[in-house]
């Protein structure tokens, strides 16, 4: 999202920050598929730059996390018969989309949000749909080649992401100081690029999604080591079990079936839009684990 539009929804989250108590008070807390079935639409919360889970492609939104979104909506049309479901696609950003779930402003975020305990609090969550190393992206001609030659250095993370604490706890256990920064995603990876920034730490997959797209993608390289690794879930308001057990059930049958599987390998093993690059990065132990044995189990 650029810094125009991130100005215009600014009044919008203040707005939604001011009558969050009134919102909550006044039909929030009614079930999900209520709400969508007296609406006769339901609000999907999506990025619009996070290749390969959800993003832009003209007016468009495509990606892996979107595939498994739209399963979804197909398992609510048959549940509430309501073939001709109205399906609006809200962007939502890091910092935003928290607060669109807790007003109602959407109805499940399908992004690339890590599931956390802390998160629990606020929102659910369903079964895990990825695992993701959080790696750092260097400028290749940096003399960076691993987490112990970030000692000193800027380091920044995506602002309203879980990918701070996470850094400055293993760096902290690791006796490294850095100096740390935040930004929004791409004011990040552009920071890098002119040196404004040593590393860029961020989810792996995201951070190949984002050099997949980048014509300097030669200058920048991917560290081996991870930070740590986190469990991405599609959310929803809390306190809805019909709702969640719907999405759960949605998904475990994907999982079980092998369709999850295919659906990950055409985002993940194979060409994508809109520059046809393959990822070229293939399942995880840990996310074949999560999906022999779905579980929304947080960090």
């Amino acid at each position: 999202m650029n810094i125009f539009a991130r100005w215009r929804l600014f009044p919008f989250l203040l707005a939604l920050l001011a009558v969050l108590p009134t919102v909550q008070a006044q039909g929030v807390n009614t079930p999900t598929l209520d709400r969508i079935r007296e609406h006769g639409a339901i609000y999907v919360g999506h990025r619009e730059t996070g290749i390969p889970f959800s993003y832009m492609i003209g007016d468009d939104v495509v990606g892996y996390s979107m595939d498994l979104c739209d399963r979804i909506v197909d398992a609510i049309r048959k549940k509430n018969a309501a073939p001709t479901l109205k399906v609006v696609r809200v962007p939502v950003t890091s910092s935003s989309r928290m607060l669109m779930l807790l007003t109602g402003a959407i109805d499940l975020e399908c992004g690339a949000t890590t599931n956390t305990r802390i998160r629990q609090q606020m929102v659910a969550f369903g079964f895990t749909t990825f695992v993701s190393g959080v790696k750092a992206m260097v400028r290749a001609d940096a003399g960076i080649d691993r987490l112990a030659d970030l000692a000193g250095k800027v380091v920044v993370t995506t602002v309203g992401t879980t990918t701070d604490r996470l850094v400055n706890s293993v760096m902290t256990v690791r006796g490294i100081a850095i100096r740390a920064k935040s930004a929004p995603t791409q004011e990040a990876f552009s920071m890098v690029l002119s040196r404004q920034a040593d590393a860029f730490v961020m989810d792996d997959a995201i951070l190949s999604g984002l050099l997949a797209s980048s014509p300097d993608r030669p200058k920048l390289k991917l560290l081996e080591e991870n930070f740590g690794f986190e469990p991405y879930g599609i959310a929803l308001r809390k306190d809805d079990p019909d709702f969640k057990k719907l999405i759960d059930d949605t998904l475990a049958g994907m999982m079980k079936s092998g369709e999850m599987e295919r659906i990950y390998n055409k985002w993940f093993m194979s060409p994508i839009p809109p520059k046809n690059v393959n990822l070229q990065i293939p399942m995880s132990g840990l996310l074949k684990e999560a999906f022999r044995n779905p579980n929304d189990t947080g960090i």
